[in-house]
């Protein structure tokens, strides 16, 4: 009986699919597990063989679950809003709605061929209308939100409207605007517009003024990884920083309980590492400097450091160049110098900026006082400063921060040594450990004591006070875009009004141009009808859905809550989920603020989404390359008569024979082709010695897919694109063409990428499955090499015949199973258990060809021995455990099965193999019952074969016997 895969895998997926196998339901009296995967974004590519590697390994565990008693919830739904949908309808004329759901189905299939225990019943699309619906309701609950510091958690706005009706914002601080300061009769004096003005610097949600990178020539806003050195990246139009309305979240409001909560949850350190740089906090000091300039319009420069003790080594102060007050600064001498920067870093996005070792500024003209000792500090713009962290301004310690040491370097700025010999004037020195010098009443003080006496010292003064920043910036939440969700806003004179719940969802029209609008906006602003009701034209952007997605597989169809809150008291935190690193801190951080808040007004029962967070490595592609040697035809050309010119054949050389690239024979081999191609016409032109010309090379890379390991498959290669090489000419080594290989991204534009329906058509499912487990572990990125593959289908196929042989059929019996068969079977529960538990699923898929080989080398064909087996394969290889399953006579499905339980009794080793060594040399080993005293040992060593032969007749001086070790015969 053959093992006849393809029919068996395609047979067990309609039947889980019929039978409903996977759906799961949120009453169970079984303990719950909750696995996610990070859905994915459907791109028209589709699945590569990269992609499943994450979504294998969450289906092992959630079988694996399942198996041990667990109601297990593994979803799976799409990401579906987003720019690249958008781009690809833009180039092609099709509405992203109908390519995205292109893209889906095609997912879809991809996924299914691979097995996947998903309860599909539970998909859900971001851009679906009623998915979205919930995503607009969450939104509004953010908006009329705001986070009240003194309980450390989100309130409503109506309540904190009523606290400034009784008592001003003495108690409540604006976190969007420091300086609104009102008493409770203020308040009721304010008209209801600025009112509503001052609740949006309250407002989780909230909207602003921003600047974007907007490109006139292609009328469209670009994000930072679009412009490339102030020009866009598609075209090379220049670029410009342009102040749109945007909307944001104020997720530095939630950054101590993000850091916080970093400590109850199951991430790695790596992960933990850098969240918890991206939240950034840090302890210092904010001090007012009295500014002097010619316009007199600033009255003083707030700057916020860590370092309050360097006080008296400011040397300079740098200004972000995009603030406000640059204007006010500038003298009449440097104004032409400071618009001419303005604009140089107009046209540069923050990453370029904060990137950029290149060193720039420009002096204002302007000067800030230092408040103890009256010194005049010039204030100038530069670059690396930007308006988003701190104050915008900086006061820089040369002598103690090697990036002001430098730029003070390159501008001449003197430099106030504070620290004597811990400043050699060749770089600075971040140390607090100096005794400071230089420093007036803080001579002689070591540097981390004096921080608090200079905090004591502005505190008393009333020129500044300790702070505590973060380095995060409030989450730009807005897309001047159109394949997003639409704000659930309407504008009325100015102030942003929500809807009401039972107006949602808010459905994205109809457009007929995705061109932005008149002033930058979004499409929405094309449409008459949309902007006559005055609603937001700006989109949501695309973690918007991502960041409650897992709330919503807990209860897709609940059409009167986002998830009822019985449900997700039921399935609580995701137990596992596991998803790529680079969404550290994008996806994850705000996905854990929107948890947050809902856990504060009540909705959901906990704060953290994800108890334990497993990231994939990436499987990279393993590159081919071919290697064209440069054409020689300039050397042959006939100026005068172009007709005799020869034609130019495309030569590849193989691999090994590039160093020989300029050797006499290659360019014989190089001279006879053209000679070949070209007949007549070479002999035509004039006689030039080729040889006297160093051969070049070229590396294309080529289709993984037709290079079986590293040989070209050349036929192939000649049909590829379209017979593109149709006509080239090969120079082989020993009769192959060897490709170049190297490890990169898996990527279309690399050629590397191997589609997993190929491979599922070719060896199976399981295979498959198995397969990309076995390459390594799953937290590590490695290489993908198809030959490999062979090595797992075998492993499969021997299994197949501890159950039934080709020719003989059924082998497997009833008999009852030895004790050294309960112990292979037992040695493999106990170590694939283990692996899996710690998700080491590639050392588990050894553990079973260990035991599947150990089963076969003992001709071991016992349904006591082999059920077990199965159910263990399950997780990992399910068509073929559930073929087998039922072919040793099982009628229910072995996704029910119970996990087998390990006994240590069967494998307590009750004897061991010893080394026999006669002085000093191995000469055999022996079995030996680990109960075995000397004189038995010494009985049983005397009386082998082996041993006799090489004592010759001598009586040993004596046998040396340590037990556990070995045994000497010393003669």
């Amino acid at each position: 009986m053959e093992y006849k895969f393809r029919e068996l895998e395609q047979k067990w997926q309609q039947y889980w699919n019929e039978s409903k196998a996977y759906k799961v339901y949120n009453v169970s009296n079984k303990p719950k597990y909750y696995v996610l995967d990070m859905f994915p974004y459907p791109s028209g590519a589709g699945l590569h063989v990269g992609h499943p590697l994450g979504y294998i390994a969450s289906d092992i565990f959630a079988r694996y679950k399942r198996l041990k008693g667990f109601n297990v919830l593994h979803p799976m739904g799409y990401d579906a809003f987003g720019l690249p949908a958008e781009q690809y309808a833009i180039e092609h004329g099709i509405h992203p709605a109908i390519s995205t759901e292109n893209n889906i189905n095609n997912f879809r299939k991809q996924l299914d061929k691979i097995g996947f225990c998903f309860d599909w019943d539970r998909e859900v699309k971001t851009c679906d209308p009623k998915y979205y619906k919930w995503t607009q309701w969450i939104f509004l609950q953010l908006f009329n939100s705001y986070f009240n510091r003194q309980k450390q958690k989100a309130e409503s706005i109506e309540s904190l409207v009523e606290i400034f009706n009784k008592e001003g914002n003495t108690n409540y601080p604006c976190p969007g605007d420091a300086s609104i300061e009102f008493e409770r009769d203020d308040w009721k004096s304010y008209t209801d517009k600025y009112q509503q003005e001052i609740l949006m610097h309250y407002r989780l949600a909230f909207c602003g003024y921003g600047e974007v990178n907007w490109c006139e020539a292609l009328g469209t806003v670009l994000a930072n990884d679009e412009v490339v050195n102030g020009v866009s990246e598609r075209g090379g139009h220049p670029v410009v920083k342009k102040k749109l309305r945007q909307w944001y979240l104020r997720i530095t409001e939630y950054a101590e309980r993000l850091l916080e909560g970093l400590q109850t949850v199951d991430f790695s350190d790596a992960m933990k590492e850098m969240q918890t740089n991206w939240i950034g906090k840090s302890y210092g000091a904010e001090i007012d400097f009295a500014v002097q300039s010619e316009k007199n319009k600033v009255a003083s420069l707030r700057v916020y450091t860590t370092r309050p003790d360097t006080i008296f080594g400011v040397d300079f102060m740098v200004v972000a160049p995009e603030l406000d007050i640059v204007n006010d600064l500038k003298s009449a001498e440097q104004a032409a110098a400071v618009d001419d920067y303005l604009a140089y870093v107009k046209s540069r996005s923050d990453r370029e900026r904060q990137a950029e070792k290149k060193i720039s500024g420009c002096f204002t003209g302007a000067y800030a006082i230092n408040p103890f000792n009256a010194k005049p500090i010039p204030i100038w713009i530069s670059e690396y400063v930007l308006a988003g962290y701190g104050t915008g301004a900086i006061m820089a310690v040369p002598c103690g921060d090697e990036r002001d040491f430098k730029f003070a370097h390159h501008f001449n700025i003197p430099i106030t040594n504070i620290i004597g010999s811990h400043f050699n004037g060749e770089e600075a020195n971040a140390t607090k450990e100096a005794v400071l010098e230089n420093s007036d009443f803080l001579n002689g003080i070591v540097m981390k004591d004096a921080i608090d006496i200079v905090c004591n010292k502005i505190e008393e003064m009333k020129i500044g006070k300790r702070k505590t920043n973060f380095k995060m910036r409030d989450a730009a939440f807005s897309r001047q875009r159109y394949w997003g969700e639409p704000f659930p806003i309407t504008w009325k004179d100015g102030v942003a009004y929500p809807l009401s719940e039972n107006e949602l969802p808010l459905l994205l029209p109809e457009v007929e141009t995705y061109s932005p609008g008149p002033e930058g906006e979004g499409p929405l602003a094309n449409i008459p009808e949309w902007v006559a009701k005055e609603l937001e034209t700006n989109t949501m952007p695309g973690y918007a859905g991502s960041s409650w997605y897992f709330l919503r597989y807990m209860d897709p169809e609940n059409e009167t809550s986002f998830c009822d809150r019985k449900v997700s008291d039921y399935w609580n935190q995701v137990d596992l989920y596991i998803g790529g690193t680079e969404h550290a801190v994008g996806h994850l951080l705000y996905s854990r603020m929107w948890t947050k808040v809902l856990y504060d007004l009540g909705f959901i029962g906990f704060d953290e989404p994800y108890r334990k967070l497993v990231n994939q490595g990436m499987i990279q592609g393993s590159s081919r390359f071919v290697y064209r040697i440069n054409t020689i035809n300039e050397l042959l050309l006939d100026l005068t008569n172009p007709a005799n010119n020869p034609i130019s054949p495309s030569i590849f050389i193989s691999k090994n024979l590039i160093d020989k690239i300029s050797n006499d024979e290659i360019k014989s081999k190089v001279i006879d082709i053209y000679q070949k191609i070209n007949k007549e016409k070479y002999r035509k032109i004039k006689s030039i010695d080729i040889r006297d010309y160093p051969n070049t090379y070229s590396e294309l890379h080529i289709d993984v897919n037709f290079v079986d390991g590293y040989e070209l498959n050349i036929e192939e290669f000649k049909k590829w694109r379209n017979g593109e090489y149709a006509d080239a000419e090969f120079i082989l080594e020993d009769g192959k063409y060897i490709c170049g290989a190297e490890v990169e991204k898996m990527s279309k534009s690399k050629f590397n990428t191997v589609n997993p329906n190929d491979l599922v058509e070719k060896y199976g499912a399981d295979t498959f499955r198995m397969y990309e487990m076995f390459l390594g572990p799953v937290e590590q990125s490695k290489p993908w090499d198809t030959k490999g593959i062979e090595g797992v289908h075998r492993f499969l196929k021997k299994l197949w015949r501890l159950f039934f042989d080709e020719l003989k059929g059924k082998v497997w019996n009833e008999e009852k199973a030895t004790e050294a068969e309960l112990k292979v079977l037992h040695k493999a529960i106990k170590k694939i258990e283990e692996d899996t538990e710690r998700f080491s699923f590639n050392t588990a898929v050894s553990a079973f060809m260990v035991a599947v080989n150990e089963m076969a080398d003992t001709k071991c064909h016992k349904r006591e021995i082999l059920e077990p087996l199965l159910i263990m394969l399950t997780p990992y290889a399910p068509h073929v455990a559930e073929e087998l399953w039922h072919l040793l006579g099982n009628t229910s499905s072995i996704l029910d099965a119970t996990y087998p339980i390990f006994n240590p009794a069967y494998v307590v080793e009750s004897s061991k193999e010893y080394p026999i060594s006669i002085n000093g040399k191995l000469r055999t080993t022996l079995t030996i019952s680990l109960a075995a005293t000397q004189d038995e040992v010494e009985k049983m060593v005397l009386a082998n074969e082996v041993v006799q032969k090489w004592i010759e007749g001598k009586h040993p001086k004596k046998i040396i016997f340590v037990k556990n070790k070995m045994i000497n015969v010393v003669l």
